[in-house]
Order: C-alpha cells, then sequence, then structure tokens
C-alpha cells in the first residue's frame, strides 16, 4: 500500500513529530554554510611555487624557469634578471672578481617625491643587497678574461646616478689598463632623475671613456638587455664595437607611447623590440640567454683578444 504524501509535500509546515523522524537524536547536526564552505576548499598551496608569463600568460613552475636561466619553458619569453645572476650565467664559476663596491650614491639635492631619496636608496639597498645599480669587476668567460659591467633593475629599475656612471667608466679603464674585452650588460630605465643634471653628466662621461678605449683598439661587446632605454640608450649602450641584444627586449630612447604622441602616427609592429632595431641596423645579433656565454667568447676569439 502506498505511502500518503507528505505534510511538507503538500505545502503543510512538518510538525515537531516529522522532524523528529527525520533527524533522529543520535544524527550529526546539520553543518552550516561557513563549514560547508571550508570543507569545500582545495587545500592550500605554498605561495610562490607557480609564476604567470607575462608573454604567453601561462602557469610555469618557478623552479623550472630558475633552472632555465629564468626563460619561460613555454614560449622562450626571457624574464628580467638582477646582476648578480646575470654574473653567475656568464662567468666562469667562482671567477669574479667584484670591485668598489664601497662606493654609494648620495643625495647632494636633498630630493624628494613620494619619499626623500635617502630613504629609497636605503630601501633598494636593503632589497638587492647592493649600494647601487650596477655590478662591475673582473672574470673569466670560457677561459677568456674580461672586464664586465652588468646593471640591475632591481634597483630603482637600473637607473644610472653618479656612482652608476662612476664605476662604468671605472670599468673601461681598467679594460684599457689591462687591455682586456669590456662587456656591459645593458638593463635600465634610463637617467636617474632624482641626481638631476648630475645623471645626465655621466652620458659624456661614460661615452668619452668609450672613445678612449676605442683609440687604444680596445674590444667593447655591449649586451642589450630588457629594458634599455633613456640616457643609458642615448650614451654607453649603443657605442659598442658589437651590440648583441636578449630576444624582444625594450630598447629605446623614449617611451613609444611618448613617440606615437609626438610623430601623431600609428607606430610599426614590434617597434622598439630587439627584432625591429635588429632589423634597422642598430643591432648585429639577437642571442638566446642560453648562448650568450658562447656568442661572447666567439667574439673574444675572433677580435684575437
Amino acid at each position: 500500500m502506498s505511502q500518503s504524501p507528505s505534510a511538507s509535500s503538500q505545502g503543510v509546515p512538518p510538525t515537531a513529530a516529522s522532524l523528529a523522524q527525520q533527524y533522529p537524536p543520535d544524527a550529526p547536526a546539520p553543518r552550516t554554510l561557513a563549514q560547508l564552505t571550508e570543507a569545500g576548499k582545495r587545500s592550500e598551496v605554498p605561495e610562490g611555487l607557480w609564476m604567470r608569463c607575462p608573454s604567453c600568460e601561462a602557469m610555469v613552475y618557478r623552479k623550472n624557469i630558475e633552472q632555465n636561466l629564468n626563460v619561460c619553458t613555454e614560449c622562450d619569453h626571457h624574464f628580467r634578471i638582477g646582476a648578480d645572476e646575470r654574473v653567475e650565467q656568464l662567468c666562469d664559476p667562482g671567477s669574479f672578481e667584484p670591485m668598489w663596491e664601497d662606493l654609494t650614491p648620495l643625495d647632494l639635492l636633498s630630493f624628494v617625491d613620494l619619499k626623500p631619496y635617502s630613504e629609497r636608496l636605503r630601501g633598494e639597498s636593503k632589497k638587492t643587497g647592493h649600494r647601487d645599480a650596477v655590478l662591475c669587476g673582473k672574470a673569466f668567460v670560457k677561459g677568456r678574461g674580461v672586464v664586465l659591467a652588468a646593471m640591475d633593475s632591481r634597483f630603482m629599475m637600473g637607473s644610472m646616478g653618479c656612482v652608476v656612471g662612476e664605476k662604468i667608466t671605472r670599468t673601461i679603464e681598467l679594460a684599457i689598463e689591462t687591455d682586456l674585452p669590456l662587456i656591459i650588460v645593458s638593463c635600465s630605465g634610463g637617467a636617474r632623475m632624482q641626481e638631476s643634471t648630475l645623471s645626465l653628466m655621466q652620458m659624456s662621461k661614460t661615452s668619452a671613456a668609450l672613445a678612449r678605449l676605442d683609440s687604444e683598439g680596445g674590444l667593447f661587446i655591449s649586451v642589450l638587455a630588457d629594458p634599455t632605454t633613456g640616457g643609458v640608450t642615448a650614451s654607453f649602450a649603443m657605442l659598442g664595437d658589437v651590440i648583441l641584444a636578449e630576444p624582444k627586449a625594450l630598447i629605446g630612447f623614449a617611451g613609444p607611447r611618448v613617440i606615437a604622441n609626438t610623430v601623431r602616427q600609428d607606430l610599426p609592429e614590434g617597434f622598439q623590440r630587439s627584432e625591429h632595431l635588429q632589423e634597422k641596423g642598430f643591432v648585429d645579433r639577437i642571442v638566446h640567454r642560453k648562448d650568450l656565454r658562447s656568442e661572447i667568447s666567439r667574439i673574444i676569439d675572433y677580435a684575437g683578444k
């Protein structure tokens, strides 16, 4: 014999007796919405294990990227790296001898933007472990002695102030004294506005030193990484005997938006990227990061240095 429809199915409010049948005393209490939501959450994943590639937008395992010289395993996008990583990738293990690490920038103008310049310098130094945005010294690249300067975009976007200009100049002068090939890896947002005209003076200072290197028959290999812009591009970065660039690196003086607004024309696709500059003759060769050591050593051998 079929059971009659329950009171609740007929639209009648349930009675205490019917509720007791559905939820006997020994049954577990219903979980609240908060408890159900918490139970439905996935287990927490430690932060920093995965990262998103800004080029292909793929989620990639950070450790795999680091083992691949900080190049995306999916699309070959070259991530920005600090000066320490650059030195480690380019130089023979244990061969790099840092120099002039005691040079410290001064806040001669008492400059204040969102925070005092002196305070900003302390924060950047604590973050990077260096006193300014370039690491200079002597090293070996596949057994070839070199003088190397590597700019660090982590320190105020690699901007060039008095200390950066001085260390670059000293590196060039050391190459003259030792008759060793000079390698400068540029990665910079340009002149450092907090040092005003003092920063702009570093453009002529470094360029004059390179003119002396050229007159002595020295070899200068300039490596352009993403980004190389502003006063660095307008001075030593584009004065190399051989100019190499990493794939799709942003290279230029003013930004593309400023140029487009000035000329009031649509810019070519890939404008100010290393491939476009190679097509126009500003860059000699585009080199993948994994091939950079070999390419530099071949150029040194070819030049007889």
